[in-house]
């Protein structure tokens, strides 16, 4: 039975490549193999999944590696574990924020409006903090693509139109990647002092912040759940998949395969549990807390919700130990909705 044409083309690369990166196996070892077993090229392909360093006339870190069999065990890993995990994971938080939703609703502000504003975020802030959003939203789902499209969209839009989705997706997240970290670390300098855990973070984490009874729970500038969102999902995840990001972002910087094998899993893995988690703090920055996303749109909330949902803050600012400022609820005065 003769082999198939494209085993005998790849064979005869192979057997044509390998004397030049230098194999251990001489030409009179080959010729006597090919006469007594025929098509028998065991030799050949374990000295090509050896690994080991060759001779190669271009000079340069494993260029005299022609074949890489760690990128085997990474792609067995990518598409068996990491990708249906992440994809389900994924997934699961969704179906879990929209039973959440359709149970408890909007959570609401019990009191009226006072008509008195305070500044919640300066202008500073908001576009720092905007700029990490959209870039994140950009990084996620072109990500998403990248990692699950084939699963998901593939079958759905076919091949012509998702290889035009992939390539732009591979050149937004290059390139939309370094100013996240950048806007990234700033943020991270900015609410770091508010981010600190306080002893009444306790109390809040054992009422859920009242998400669940309804309950007052006071909190400082940012409630508990904020700060663990901020300290897993901002500093810890996002600077795992940020630093992971540039190794891949910029291989001239000499870096192995295996590196950025090592690196192209903790991207995904890190990549995935942020998202993961992220959609709880865009849900309740949303559609989940009222007035949460016209305090970042326009910087201010009325006194009402700052009492309702950050107490401690509030008072701090009401005393003056915290500068903050104000505004009335008049036409042409940014406008807190409740």
């Amino acid at each position: 039975m003769k082999p198939a044409a494209g085993f005998g083309c790849t064979t005869l690369a192979l057997l044509l490549l390998l004397p030049i990166a230098g194999t251990a196996q001489q030409p009179e070892t080959q010729q006597q193999r090919a006469q007594s077993q025929p098509y028998n090229n065991a030799p050949v392909w374990r000295e090509v999944r050896s690994g080991k360093e060759e001779y190669t006339s271009i000079k340069g870190r494993e260029t005299g590696v022609l074949v890489q069999t760690y990128g085997e065990t990474w792609r067995q890993l990518k598409n068996g574990w990491i990708t249906p995990i992440a994809g389900w994971l994924i997934a699961a938080v969704v179906v879990v924020i929209g039973a959440f939703y359709k149970w408890r609703g909007s959570i609401k502000v019990h009191g009226e409006p006072s008509g008195r504003l305070i500044e919640r975020f300066t202008p500073f802030e908001r576009y720092t903090h905007w700029v990490v959003a959209i870039s994140f939203v950009i990084l996620g789902t072109s990500g998403l693509v990248l990692m699950l499209g084939k699963y998901v969209l593939l079958p759905v839009i076919g091949y012509t139109l998702f290889a035009w989705l992939a390539q732009l997706s591979k050149h937004l997240h290059n390139f939309v990647g370094p100013v996240f970290v950048v806007s990234l670390l700033m943020l991270i300098v900015i609410f770091l002092k508010d981010n600190l855990p306080r002893l009444y973070d306790i109390k809040w984490f054992a009422n859920l912040g009242g998400m669940i009874s309804g309950e007052h729970v006071p909190s400082g500038r940012f409630n508990a759940g904020e700060k663990v969102w901020f300290w897993i999902g901002v500093v810890v995840l996002s600077l795992i998949v940020s630093a992971s990001g540039l190794v891949l972002l910029f291989p001239n910087f000499d870096q192995v395969r295996a590196v950025m094998i090592e690196a192209n899993v903790v991207h995904m893995v890190s990549g995935g549990a942020v998202l993961a988690i992220s959609l709880g703090h865009i849900y309740l920055g949303t559609i989940g807390l009222d007035g949460a996303y016209e305090s970042m749109r326009n910087g201010y909330v009325d006194e009402t919700w700052a009492r309702e949902h950050h107490e401690y803050w509030y008072n701090d600012v009401k005393s003056g130990k915290v500068k903050a400022g104000t505004a009335m609820g008049q036409p042409g005065a940014p406008q807190a909705q409740h």
